[in-house]
């Protein structure tokens, strides 16, 4: 894995937000099951503000873009969902500091941050079947990464790849979970055998980086 300049954490924000826009219905389709069904309308009304304003950010550091989009997100999105995603980029945001470019062990620090974060905001746990049973695994694959062979040469596209993969079969590794946190936790029993809205997320948000990313370093090798 290699150094992350800032225009490759503009490619991950606007990636993201994209993906959650055009995935608003299935995201609320997944959280209607045993959920109120407003997942993926809440982070949409957040991140459609990310997405339109996004160039009118202070991109004097990483920090600081991170640190915006958590206000954004903590004033926009409802629900549980606005605190929770809103503290994840705070804590990302304050460990990035003044950074305008982040080595590995950077994101690795930020991530780690953003799942203790969440744990302290939203009381949850792993194996609670929340969207930390697909972003702790997700972690650590990327940190894993580091160091690997296997993983150097290619930008940090092998890598990337792989979380997203994990990220996908921890997302289905949700459905016999027992819902723990959430509007979920009060169906009880009914909610095993649906995978958690907020850990397919993440694998689908992951699939959509891993794929802008492939996409972008192909192009600049073959220039």
């Amino acid at each position: 894995m290699t150094e992350a300049s800032f225009d490759d954490v503009d490619l991950v924000i606007k990636t993201m937000a994209k993906t959650i826009v055009d995935n608003a219905d299935y995201f609320a389709q997944l959280d209607s099951v045993v959920g109120d069904g407003d997942f993926g309308y809440s982070l949409r009304s957040g991140f459609e503000v990310v997405q339109a304003d996004y160039d009118t950010f202070d991109k004097s550091s990483v920090g600081a873009v991170l640190k915006k989009i958590a206000l954004v997100i903590s004033g926009k999105v409802g629900g549980v969902s606005g605190p929770i995603w809103g503290t994840a980029f705070l804590r990302a945001g304050a460990t990035a500091g003044d950074k305008t470019e982040l080595a590995p062990e950077d994101v690795i620090a930020m991530l780690r941050a953003a799942i203790t974060g969440i744990m302290a905001r939203g009381g949850a746990a792993l194996g609670d079947k929340t969207l930390l049973d697909a972003l702790v695994p997700v972690t650590d694959s990327l940190e894993a990464a580091i160091g690997d062979p296997a993983m150097s040469g290619d930008h940090g596209t092998t890598a990337i790849q792989r979380a997203a993969d994990v990220a996908v079969k921890a997302a289905e590794d949700t459905k016999p979970m027992l819902a723990m946190r959430g509007r979920a936790a009060y169906t009880g029993e009914r909610s095993r055998g649906s995978v958690d809205a907020g850990a397919t997320a993440v694998g689908v948000i992951l699939q959509a980086i891993a794929s802008a990313w492939r996409e972008k370093y192909s192009k600049e090798a073959t220039k």
